[in-house]
């Protein structure tokens, strides 16, 4: 076993046996076929601890190959107390069970513990919130991140509490049937009503902490949008509101998109740019814009999160709506329209 597992708590023990039709798999494929509430990367964690033995032989190699008559024993232990430690942070619970919590994440928040911060992040705040005994994730008492919000992106995230859950979210996520859609507050306006952003997106050339569109090498990427409101004069918008529905889900993707369109996310740091307002005409047109040049984050908003929950066979569907400092640049930006 791994030296993080509690050895002193009972291990959960299962039993698989081989016939006729599992002769030559590979060991972790055929574990995985009959395990499917474990992923195949804890199944080849399990296996590497010493934790599956045929009979009193304890088998390590993935590789092994199954034959019939063979019977395994997979002795699971305990979820070894997180690394990360439980915080008293409050959270915006939008829903939760015994498999995933839905949580409406605030701008500002950072979801993993890293170097710049050890701790004060969703993951902290999940463990205070949800208790170290109803989380196992990958042989931890940790939540199951399958997908991120940038640290001053708002809006609805979805965790794992079991690796059953995090097997069918992370499952849903790759084959792209997860339903996520976006609010984002952009300088100017796209020309189209509507349309489909399609690129390769990978490390910058120029800048290895963005993201960029690359002409190869990068990772496929489709983003479709709709403009749902302008704000300005018709001919020349001074900012607009677009829905963002995410094919795929890369790095960065919606800001590098939109900044590729000719349209950054006011506020964001890294790929938009501040747009210089005309003068402002009256006491709408200033507030307008000194709220849009001085906006703190970049202005995104996860407001739909949609999936198949991996227990109840059912779709789930959330909208989360605007925080507050979106909800009064969206006013501010409406005023333009009634000078």
């Amino acid at each position: 076993m791994s030296d993080t597992e509690n050895s002193s708590a009972p291990a959960q023990t299962f039993n698989v046996a081989a016939d006729d039709a599992h002769a030559g798999w590979r060991l972790d494929r055929f574990l995985a076929a009959h395990l499917p509430d474990f992923s195949r990367s804890r199944l080849q964690q399990l296996l590497e601890g010493g934790a599956v033995s045929l009979g009193s032989r304890k088998i390590k190699d993935a590789n092994h190959r199954v034959k019939p008559g063979e019977d395994y024993r997979v002795a699971v232990p305990p979820a070894a107390p997180a690394t990360p430690q439980g915080q008293d942070i409050p959270l915006k619970v939008v829903y939760e069970d015994k498999d995933l919590i839905v949580i409406d994440k605030p701008a500002g928040l950072v979801v993993h513990p890293a170097a710049g911060n050890p701790d004060g992040t969703l993951v902290n705040a999940l463990i205070g919130h949800c208790g170290a005994a109803n989380l196992a994730i990958g042989g931890e008492a940790r939540p199951g991140i399958v997908h991120r919000l940038d640290t001053d992106t708002s809006g609805l995230l979805v965790a794992a509490k079991t690796e059953r859950a995090m097997a069918s979210l992370a499952k849903q996520f790759a084959n792209h049937t997860i339903e996520r859609a976006y609010h984002a507050l952009v300088w100017g306006a796209p020309r189209d009503k509507s349309g489909r952003i399609e690129s390769q997106i990978g490390r910058s050339p120029f800048d290895r902490k963005r993201m960029a569109v690359l002409r190869g090498g990068g990772k496929e990427a489709r983003t479709r949008y709709t403009v749902i409101e302008k704000f300005g004069p018709a001919d020349r918008p001074f900012a607009s509101l677009i829905e963002c529905r995410l094919e795929t889900g890369r790095t960065h993707q919606i800001r590098v998109h939109l900044t590729h369109l000719g349209h950054p996310l006011i506020g964001d740091p890294q790929y938009g740019r501040t747009r210089t307002a005309p003068r402002p005409k009256n006491p709408a047109e200033e507030k307008a814009y000194s709220l849009a040049g001085g906006f703190s984050r970049q202005a995104l908003h996860a407001f739909v999160l949609g999936f198949q929950h991996p227990s109840l066979h059912k779709t789930l569907r959330f909208e989360a709506p605007w925080p507050a400092d979106f909800a009064e640049l969206v006013t501010a930006l409406r005023g333009l329209n009634r000078t």
